[in-house]
């Protein structure tokens, strides 16, 4: 089967769609199909075309951003060679360009499925509000057109408005989760380098965006620390640089720093996959206060999970999910530092009761298994097709 995958941002983006779609494209690739990701050439120094691991990357020049959107003039012609020549169509969403690569997996008669990351919210501001309308609007434009809708949980499905309105086009298919198995030795030499003493440790693994929540945590540390003085925050991720987020760091870094001086905050920056998973057996708890829809899930719960490592996630629909199938931590409201603050403690105090089962967390969120459904649903409308 030839797969067309079609994404703004692809690797070496870091981001939780763009891992997902890594780990399904790889995985589709190992069962023996031929698959393409087709995506932006967000950073020029990327090659326009290239081979990895058995996946080929196309990718189209930026003229201009919007946002956190692109602009792409030869995006159209280019991409309705590649819907002519594959299979079937499989279109990541929030994406702008989501309309015109459905209708033209209609036009083509190629069975065209959209997989529903999370919805899109910028800042408010008439022009924000403006991009929403539009990113709206194409979205609905795409799920009309599409034969299939793909949403990570039942949960997410039925409290989002763009699922919703396509209900009777979505299957749910759990999403993949994967992470290496470090060393003992690993998991030491990390421990030495970033928190010698031994002390308390939470973590979080994100971009740093306004949609994550960091100034919940920021809020809820000096309760903890009444508790726990020692406690240290391991920030994962991109912290520098995040498009569209230069004034909320500028808003919060200013009290990081007062927490960064008395060493109980430290950025790690972007970590390769191997280093991620010596991060997670290094923590007490993982945090996910998100805001908004625009989570949808939260990998990095299951990571931590397969880990042994507990959580605490906002009551969103999809992210309180990992919880609530594992019961691996404690699910909190919405922005609320208290109840953060909390259920840190309470996992402090108590970690045995939140270890769980990693090995069943990971066979739950297997790729080849998440690979397989998506194969079967291609499947199924290829056979509709004929």
């Amino acid at each position: 089967m030839r797969i067309l995958s079609v994404l703004t941002y692809y690797r070496p983006h870091t981001s939780g769609l763009t891992i997902y779609a890594e780990r399904l494209a790889h995985a589709l690739a190992k069962r023996g199909h031929e698959v393409t990701v087709f995506t932006s050439q967000y950073d020029p120094s990327l090659p326009l075309e290239e081979k990895m691991d058995g996946i080929r990357i196309l990718r189209v020049p930026v003229a201009m951003r919007v946002n956190k959107g692109v602009v792409m003039p030869s995006f159209g012609w280019k991409i309705t060679q590649q819907v002519a020549e594959h299979d079937v169509v499989l279109i990541h969403l929030p994406q702008f360009d989501a309309a015109g690569v459905a209708l033209r997996g209609r036009l083509f008669k190629k069975p065209t499925v959209i997989l529903y990351h999370s919805d899109i919210l910028l800042p408010p501001g008439l022009f924000n509000r403006l991009v929403n309308f539009v990113v709206d609007v194409m979205n609905n434009l795409a799920g009309l057109f599409a034969h299939k809708i793909v949403a990570y949980t039942e949960d997410f499905a039925r409290h989002t408005s763009f699922l919703k309105r396509f209900a009777w086009k979505v299957s749910v298919i759990l999403p993949n989760v994967q992470i290496p198995v470090a060393s003992h030795q690993e998991v030491a030499t990390f421990k030495e380098k970033h928190n010698p003493h031994g002390h308390k440790v939470i973590g979080m693994a994100t971009r740093f965006a306004a949609e994550k929540g960091i100034e919940v945590l920021l809020e809820a540390l000096p309760l903890v620390q009444s508790r726990y003085p020692d406690v240290k925050v391991l920030f994962a991720g991109q912290f520098e640089g995040v498009w569209g987020e230069e004034a909320y760091a500028a808003r919060l870094k200013p009290i990081i720093a007062r927490y960064q001086d008395h060493q109980s905050w430290e950025f790690l920056g972007v970590l390769p996959l191997q280093q991620m998973a010596s991060f997670f057996p290094n923590l007490d708890v993982l945090v996910v206060p998100s805001l908004n829809s625009t989570e949808s899930f939260g990998f990095v719960q299951v990571e931590a999970m397969m880990n042994g490592t507990p959580c605490v996630a906002s009551d969103l629909p999809g992210v309180r999910q990992p919880i609530t199938l594992t019961g691996m931590g404690k699910i909190i409201p919405v922005g609320d530092a208290q109840a953060l603050a909390n259920a840190i403690l309470e996992i402090l105090d108590h970690p045995e009761m939140y270890r769980g089962d990693p090995e069943q967390v990971a066979q739950k969120f297997n790729p080849d298994t998440n690979a397989a459904t998506f194969e079967a649903l291609f499947q199924q409308l290829l056979e509709g097709k004929r």
